[in-house]
């Protein structure tokens, strides 16, 4: 009998939430397995099976529990046949072609028995499956728990979802709600309330969000950007940058570069406060904001100023992924001395972000919009994006901060600056 203890998320925390068990007590589990995920205030840890065996669950889910508790057994004794080829090939390949178009009608034709007939239908389809292992989304990665619900309910995967990701419990009982519901005509109108546990993560953002607007005399200053020259660099070398350098080329990179080289001769911008005293790093760790499932996450890409845009690219993805997926570890996490956050993806126009402290600016990007702008003399429609810098003015002040943008924008609309440490070229041929 092996004892799966809860690990350890950093030196300082000493309870952690069992957010969700991914498998049901008495499981049969393989070594490695995903058990549960376990959630602290700064990060998502995976719970792995240490060796093959029937699971044996100590702690039920969403139990505030000490480090080091025991949140499980695992009874070695009982032998689990190891996955078969075909098996581990359905968990790790895309999905064949969908089915057929008079399959899909036949499963979806509308019923006159209401709910009976959909579970009914529902059952036909996963028979249909079985037979047609080939078909359909049967190599989508299930949960043990989702696989037992899905069995007992006679619901195939193409029941639950459509697309590849992993089912879980929540996605099979959403659908088997939806299968015996009445059509809504007939409901009575809800005014139920639903409530839902704070995770650990979200308490610790919101105190550190209030903690920010408290203790810190924080400003915002805005400008604009002319997005021109960075999208026609990704039209013109997209193709060729994918092929080289196998990932997409994105606006982050550049605002990424542009704002490590601004910060380094702007160093006020890129400091901190310690006590009594200012900390002015001699290098550049910038903290991308990335919204998770489970909240915020800040993960940190180091020494920006040195490296080059595939390479900023390439750890972004990594870290953007890892924290998605509740994969990433508090290390990765800490130590940024700078932030930016990008609410254009969300369809922001205009914001100020708030300090991600011991930090003392944050950047903030938004959309891309065409608007009409003046170029020598002439209106142009040109796609303009808003940023903002929200800084700590009791150590930057007004003209670094302004200052930092105008870097910032510069080297965004004329990119080639970039290659030259924020310089302008011809200003250095002729040593200006």
């Amino acid at each position: 009998m092996i004892e799966v203890k809860i690990p350890s998320p950093g030196e300082s925390i000493t309870e952690v939430e069992l957010a969700t068990w991914l498998v049901a007590d008495g499981d049969l589990v393989h070594k490695d397995q995903d058990l549960a995920e376990v959630e602290s205030d700064k990060a998502t840890l995976i719970l792995n099976a240490p060796e093959s065996g029937k699971i044996i669950i100590k702690v039920e889910a969403g139990t505030t529990v000490k480090v080091g508790e025991v949140a499980c057994q695992i009874d070695t004794s009982v032998k689990v046949e190891e996955q078969s080829s075909v098996e581990v090939e359905k968990e790790t390949q895309a999905p064949n072609a969908p089915l057929k178009e008079e399959e899909i009608a036949k499963d979806s034709a509308p019923t006159q028995k209401g709910a009976e007939s959909a579970v009914a239908s529902a059952q036909s389809k996963k028979l249909v499956q079985a037979t047609t292992a080939s078909k359909g989304n049967n190599k989508i990665k299930t949960t043990p728990l989702a696989r037992e619900k899905m069995k007992a309910a006679g619901l195939g995967v193409d029941d639950i979802v459509a697309g590849l990701r992993k089912l879980s419990v929540a996605d099979v009982d959403a659908v088997i709600e939806g299968l015996s519901s009445e059509p809504l005509d007939n409901q009575e109108v809800s005014r139920s309330v639903k409530r839902e546990k704070m995770s650990q993560l979200r308490k610790k953002l919101s105190q550190r969000l209030v903690k920010v607007k408290n203790e810190t005399a924080m400003l915002t200053t805005f400008n604009e950007v002319d997005m021109s020259a960075v999208i026609n660099i990704r039209k013109k070398y997209q193709n060729r940058f994918v092929e080289k350098h196998g990932i997409k080329l994105g606006f982050m990179s550049f605002f990424l570069k542009a704002s490590a080289i601004a910060l380094m001769g702007r160093p006020k911008v890129n400091s901190m406060i310690d006590n009594e005293e200012i900390v002015i790093p001699q290098f550049v760790d910038i903290s991308v904001a990335v919204q998770t499932p489970k909240g915020l996450m800040v993960p940190v890409i180091r020494n920006v100023e040195r490296k080059s845009l595939a390479t900023l690219e390439r750890e972004l993805k990594e870290l953007a992924d890892k924290a998605r997926s509740g994969r990433i570890s508090l290390e990765e996490m800490s130590g940024g001395t700078f932030t930016i956050t990008n609410g254009g993806v969300f369809g922001s126009m205009f914001s100020t972000p708030l300090i991600n402290p011991p930090q003392s600016a944050i950047l903030g990007m938004h959309n891309i919009v065409e608007r009409p702008v003046a170029v020598n003399g002439k209106v142009e429609v040109r796609p303009i994006m808003y940023i903002a810098l929200s800084y700590d003015h009791r150590i930057i002040d007004g003209k670094d901060s302004v200052g930092f943008l105008m870097d910032v924008k510069k080297m965004i609309e004329q990119p080639e600056i970039l290659l030259h440490h924020g310089k302008n070229p011809v200003e250095q041929l002729l040593e200006l």
